[in-house]
């Protein structure tokens, strides 16, 4: 299970960050209180609902009234439970207090304070959230950023590229966004000590790689997807499904599927890799 944690300065996008982890799948809660984490975290693990295993909360100072008891509860929820991460958000103070000008906003922490101002509730935060900012994994500070360019940012943080394998027999799968037919390629299916392996058997997939074609064709493939990957994360694709097929889905395409998740994942993305016909 992989469990977020957002927080930070009201106004810099917490929200917006939210709503962005929804829309790639994440089961998201807003405003829950430090205290609840280590129930939801519980639920959403026991829970047979796959859609509850990518997990995205907002814990920030509208449902934590105690602060020091709000940075005890992170701190140990995140020693305690594996797959945490916290994603920080700020901005300066100045342009935070000018998006609350510009919304009419009340600051959640306006009436905790004597004059109630904006600036002064800023101010406050900002200095109440000092331990909270030094426990975060990742940090956004969204000061000079757009909404589309913090969507951007985000979504390369979590977004996740899929490969799968699939045999053109089978047909081509619905979800895929991209189709890459590598039948060109050298068939492991003639060969009979090969035959019943897989592009997962170490002997299948260094029969594969072994060819002059198979390197120049995943180079040209590599060149192909490092220059568009980034393009559809900055369209706003929130999932990019690259489908590999070969003839039965079992020896080519499980190999090349392999090859390309390895490279993704060297590149620092967050990759996930499908073999949908390789037991058929």
């Amino acid at each position: 299970m992989e469990f977020v944690i957002i927080t930070g300065m009201s106004g810099a996008g917490k929200t917006s960050a939210l709503h962005v982890l929804e829309d790639i799948g994440y089961y998201c809660v807003d405003n829950i209180p430090a205290s609840l984490l280590s129930t939801l975290y519980t639920l959403c693990l026991n829970s047979k609902d796959n859609m509850m295993k990518r997990v995205a909360v907002v814990v920030d100072v509208r449902g934590n009234e105690n602060f020091e008891d709000m940075y005890s509860e992170l701190e140990n929820f995140k020693k305690k439970y594996k797959s945490v991460s916290i994603l920080f958000f700020d901005a300066k103070v100045d342009c935070l207090i000018v998006r609350y000008k510009e919304t009419r906003r009340k600051h959640p922490l306006s009436e905790r304070l004597k004059d109630g101002s904006v600036s002064e509730a800023v101010e406050f935060e900002k200095a109440l959230l000092i331990p909270i900012k030094k426990l975060a994994d990742y940090k956004i500070d969204t000061t000079y950023m757009s909404n589309k360019q913090l969507r951007e940012r985000v979504m390369s943080m979590f977004m996740e590229d899929t490969f799968m394998s699939f045999g053109f027999k089978y047909g081509i799968p619905l979800e895929a966004d991209l189709i890459i037919d590598v039948r060109c390629l050298p068939n492991p299916y003639y060969i009979p000590e090969l035959k019943h392996l897989t592009g997962l058997d170490q002997k299948v997939r260094d029969y594969v790689l072994n060819s002059d074609e198979t390197q120049e064709f995943i180079r040209r493939t590599l060149n192909l997807l490092d220059f568009s990957v980034p393009l559809y994360l900055k369209e706003g694709k929130s999932e990019l499904v690259v489908g590999i097929g070969c003839t039965g889905g079992k020896h080519r395409s499980v190999t090349i599927a392999r090859t390309l998740d390895e490279h993704f994942v060297q590149k620092g993305y967050r990759c996930v890799i499908q073999h949908r016909d390789v037991s058929k």
